[in-house]
């Protein structure tokens, strides 16, 4: 067990008494003499008020302190909390998940038997399928670090092959079990949207005059108006528009017109295999009514997958 883990545990246990002695956190925890008084340290350094009880029956004692204004939930907000934690312990990659875990225990601590009992049953009903991320991450605390400190990330885009980047990230987002972040990078002086999986070697770099978070949103509004440029509509079936409404992006938006429902938006040619990619994903519940490089590209697309199943008969 990694020290922050026993320490957060060691805070439960030690949440209900008001005394105790170094044989009790020894025995709990199976942990020596020396590692006790290091962690007894380490919690009132982390502000558990404790103080030394001297005598032939000495020990620790708690001192009780309650916050000035204290919180109070009640079961309905209660319950909310542990299932909103619930949905989160499904993106394993967050700059958070390995705080997932100790805020539940903590909560769940100050908790009520009654309640506690409740929350169990309401967690062994309840689940989430979706989908979860592709690729385990490890640097996406440093790009959120990156967003809220206004640093610059150098680093390897391998996208597209290895390319130098050097990012000031302006938004953290996650879609279809995909980490996604939009920056403007230094290198292009273009605004782009970024896999996170495929940024590697990341490390923070000084660059004068780099911008503002407000800034930054004025170059992505900006980028927003004027890349995608080439405009799209595309008619959808009852269960494309429920297709859509689970997966869609940025660059488009659901309309509705004489009862019939449509994606709008607009692209780069750049972008032109994706957009044929994602409207291929939706079947026959999609048509595209223009451009006629999308329809062409989508009709291509669909021959090339026809001749696959032709040449393996």
């Amino acid at each position: 067990m990694k020290k922050s883990e026993r320490l957060n545990q060691e805070l439960i246990y030690l949440s209900g008494k008001t005394t105790f002695n170094l044989s009790d956190l020894m025995a709990e925890f199976s942990i020596s003499k020396r590692t006790a008084l290091r962690d007894i340290e380490a919690l009132e350094n982390l502000g558990l008020p404790i103080y030394v009880e001297n005598g032939r029956y000495g020990g620790y004692r708690l001192v009780s302190q309650k916050p000035v204004v204290p919180v109070y939930f009640n079961l309905e907000e209660i319950k909310a909390l542990f299932f909103a934690l619930k949905a989160l312990t499904l993106l394993s990659s967050t700059p958070f998940h390995q705080s997932y875990g100790h805020i539940r225990q903590k909560l769940f601590a100050t908790l009520s038997s009654t309640q506690q009992k409740i929350i169990e049953q309401m967690l062994e009903v309840i689940d989430y399928h979706s989908v979860p991320p592709l690729k385990k991450l490890d640097h996406l605390d440093l790009i959120l670090q990156g967003i809220i400190e206004e640093k610059i990330l150098s680093g390897d885009n391998l996208q597209h092959g290895r390319k130098p980047v050097e990012l000031q990230i302006g938004e953290l987002f996650y879609r279809s079990g995909v980490w996604f972040c939009s920056a403007w990078n230094y290198l292009t002086n273009e605004w782009g949207t970024y896999r996170c999986d495929y940024l590697e070697n990341l490390e923070f770099k000084e660059i004068p005059g780099k911008f503002t978070l407000e800034e930054l949103q004025e170059k992505q509004q900006y980028y927003e108006a004027h890349y995608h440029h080439t405009l799209f509509r595309c008619k959808l079936t009852d269960f494309g528009k429920e297709l859509f409404l689970k997966r869609n992006y940025p660059n488009m938006h659901l309309t509705q017109k004489e009862g019939n429902f449509y994606i709008e938006g607009g692209y780069n040619k750049e972008e032109l295999t994706y957009m044929t990619q994602y409207l291929i994903s939706m079947g026959k519940h999609v048509y595209v009514e223009y451009p006629e490089e999308l329809q062409k590209s989508v009709q291509k697309e669909l021959a090339f997958i026809q001749g696959m199943y032709e040449n393996n008969e």
